[in-house]
């Protein structure tokens, strides 16, 4: 009989799964899925929907895998390497925060940062985020921060994802040597969330 490729290793559980000749075997004896204690491979298969028409994978752990080697938008450009992915997402978590956590900050006496609304006053008066205060990007400078601290912690918001409102306020910030963070989502995501709106300069 011709040898069969090599058993594959899970890299989770160090597992050994065999797929030669069309079958499998699990490499770790004695283990229970979902508190189903001796449920058989075969079984579990069953339950993934495979193996059978449309279905290629293998087992590991008593849990079917399926190949993922679909070509299609998401999968044409790879993903980068997990170290590339870990640094530019926490670096996002610098730049950024979200209308849940600026909504469950400003329930405190001191937030820790200002919140501001960087759109026209009109608008301002129309619907702002409670505690936001006004300040036009367009009118961000020295004079009109006079009164912050040097270490103020500013978290710009415009209307939503549509309007860049908020870059170019977070842009003129940090020209000014302040720190800033911008809330994603904006006004439209923090009414997307089912929080109230303040009206009134």
């Amino acid at each position: 009989m011709t040898p069969g490729p090599p058993a594959t290793r899970c890299r989770k559980m160090a597992c050994e799964v065999d797929d030669r000749e069309g079958g499998a075997r699990v490499g770790v004896e004695g283990l229970s899925v979902a508190g189903a204690s001796g449920v058989s491979a075969a079984t579990l298969v069953t339950m993934a929907g495979g193996p059978g028409e449309g279905w290629s994978g293998r087992l590991c752990h008593d849990v079917a895998v399926p190949e993922l080697r679909a070509t299609n938008a998401v999968t044409g450009v790879p993903a980068a390497p997990w170290r590339d992915a870990l640094a530019h997402f926490e670096a996002l978590l610098c730049f950024e925060t979200d209308c849940w956590d600026v909504h469950e900050a400003m329930e405190n006496e001191r937030p820790g940062f200002v919140l501001l609304d960087v759109r026209s006053a009109e608008l301002f008066a129309a619907g702002h985020v409670p505690g936001s205060v006004n300040l036009p990007h367009g009118r961000i400078n020295e004079r009109n921060l006079a009164s912050y601290p040097d270490d103020t912690l500013f978290v710009v918001y415009c209307a939503g994802p549509h309007c860049n409102g908020a870059d170019k306020g977070a842009v003129r910030l940090a020209g000014l040597g302040r720190s800033v963070k911008k809330m994603i989502g904006g006004l439209e995501g923090w009414k997307d969330e089912g929080f109230a709106l303040q009206e009134g300069a």
